[in-house]
């Protein structure tokens, strides 16, 4: 291995389009450009994504490159995220990537979206250390996974349907809140009562996950309270919010506790973006008392979807010589 190693990494798994440089593990830059097109349809429209990407890629990694003050003559590798994620979005960054790896005779770096996501925590210090458990929770992912190394990780429990984040976000459409609806039910549960009503918690056997039904029993309620009286959820909302933020933490927490009792493991770490959730981090901080875990969470920006954590992932597959060739395709449903 060269003694130093400069990596550009790119990211384009979803709505944002993000480049990193790094620099013998360290980050000099981590651009991300996010995409407000969808907020007026609710959702991610997979077309428009891919759109954005190629609008703005060129310009977030000169703007990389340039606050990092590395040349492209000086890079080692080209990292870009390869799976899972949308496939026309991921084929942006993976065909930006090789065209650049070829133009200047670099080798590539494939990296597992979910993976870079656990490894953010070994960006900015302190590192948890191995073994750790990770629940790892995103609008498309809801994982706990045993973390024996860097690039030695086991899905241990993962959601058998819909993620904590989807259900975040759907459960907010179901309140007529803008998208990305998750982060506005955080604000607004900040003055709720998060007693105030019940929802139903699936019950999943072993480590699994699931919130469909959570779902369900949301829109079930909102349904039957409407119709008593249409402006329920409009005098009722911060309390509404805090219900269901707290028992979509409440099933994530449960099912962490369960699983390092099982593996007698109590290094804990939180990520993906809605780690960013503070009735989640709340509500980690709080057990890890109870049970004395030592806790580990990302800053806010490596928590999002970001090149910064495909840079430090990559970082270490470049030591273990895990490159891929040009020929390899975006794997959108990649299992880790």
């Amino acid at each position: 291995m060269s003694s130093s190693v400069v990596l550009l990494a790119i990211e384009s798994s979803c709505d944002e389009t993000s480049a990193a440089v790094l620099h013998n593990g360290k980050i000099l830059s981590n651009i991300i450009a996010t995409q407000a097109i969808h907020e007026q349809f609710g959702g991610v429209v997979p077309e428009l994504a891919s759109r954005a990407h190629q609008q703005n890629i060129i310009p977030v990694v000169s703007e990389a490159l340039r606050v990092a003050n590395i040349h492209k003559k000086e890079l080692n590798a080209i990292a870009y995220t390869q799976g899972p994620g949308l496939l026309g979005a991921l084929l942006v960054g993976s065909s930006f990537a090789k065209a650049l790896a070829l133009g200047l005779g670099l080798p590539l770096l494939g990296v597992h979206h979910m993976q870079a996501h656990i490894l953010a925590h070994f960006i900015e210090e302190p590192f948890p250390p191995f073994p750790f458990l990770c629940l790892t929770v995103s609008g498309g992912h809801t994982q706990i996974v045993l973390v024996e190394d860097y690039l030695k990780m086991k899905i241990i429990g993962e959601t058998l349907d819909d993620a904590a984040g989807e259900a975040f976000d759907k459960a907010a459409k179901m309140l007529q809140l803008p998208y990305p609806g998750g982060p506005l039910i955080d604000k607004y549960a900040q003055t709720g009562d998060a007693q105030k009503f019940k929802f139903n918690k699936p019950e999943i056997p072993q480590l699994n996950f699931s919130f469909s039904g959570l779902k369900t029993s949301i829109l079930y309620f909102l349904q039957d309270q409407t119709r008593k009286n249409e402006h329920f959820i409009k005098e009722n909302l911060a309390d509404i919010c805090a219900s269901i933020q707290q028992t979509i933490v409440d099933v994530l927490l449960q099912k962490l506790k369960k699983a390092a009792d099982m593996y007698k493991i109590s290094h804990i770490a939180l990520a993906g973006g809605v780690a960013a959730n503070s009735g989640l981090r709340k509500g980690l901080e709080t057990l890890a008392v109870q049970k004395q875990w030592h806790t580990y969470i990302p800053d806010f920006q490596y928590c999002t979807d970001n090149a910064a954590m495909i840079a430090i992932a990559a970082y270490y597959q470049y030591q273990q010589k895990q490159f891929v060739e040009l020929t390899q395709q975006p794997l959108p449903r990649w299992e880790m």
